[in-house]
């Protein structure tokens, strides 16, 4: 829990007392391979912190096609927020892809907190900068680069994540089909 605890300080100054209640709200939940923290057509109403483990944002289609949004390693936050302050169904699933931990927190009782000290204020904005930036990267790599470039991309964002996942997860992710990234990465062999 230090982790995440300096993790809280790193984001926003929040005061010990602060953390504290927060932790105190907490429940620890173990997901195996493919359980869900977040199921499409739920209204969300938890976040949490990974403190081990491995989960992707996907969305799937009416025919079953997989789209995977984001990928998100230990000391990482997980929300659908913009479902979860719409009070509407999530549009995406939130899966684990190996044997994690979370540590949940109600999204409700939070505001709670954070109508009582602005420092809350301060974490979330915090927050939603980041993922601002975030969602504006991984736009601007779709619109400008090409598969390759942000399969490189990929490979040094997420360091050993390719034995991690499987491959058809890692096309997901770039956009593209398995039989694409395998030709990439013959390429990428032979340079």
């Amino acid at each position: 829990m230090d982790a995440f605890r300096n993790m809280l300080k790193f984001i926003a100054p929040l005061p010990d007392q602060e953390i504290e209640s927060f932790l105190d709200m907490g429940v620890s939940q173990k997901l195996a391979p493919g359980d869900y923290f977040i199921r499409a057509g739920e209204v969300p109403r938890k976040i949490a912190f990974v403190q081990s483990g491995l989960f992707r944002y996907v969305y799937i289609n009416a025919d079953g096609k997989e789209f995977t949004k984001s990928l998100f390693t230990e000391h990482k936050i997980l929300s659908s927020y913009s479902s979860m302050i719409q009070k509407s169904p999530s549009y995406f699933y939130i899966e684990a892809m190996e044997d994690s931990e979370i540590m949940s927190f109600d999204f409700e009782r939070w505001q709670g907190l954070q109508k009582n000290h602005p420092a809350w204020t301060q974490f979330l904005l915090a927050l939603v900068q980041k993922g601002f930036i975030v969602k504006e990267k991984r736009e601007r790599e779709f619109l400008l680069l090409d598969a390759e470039q942000r399969y490189r991309i990929f490979l040094e964002e997420f360091p050993g994540m390719d034995k991690r996942i499987k491959q058809s997860i890692i096309a997901s992710y770039l956009g593209i089909s398995p039989e694409s990234l395998s030709r990439i990465r013959k390429h990428m062999d032979v340079i």
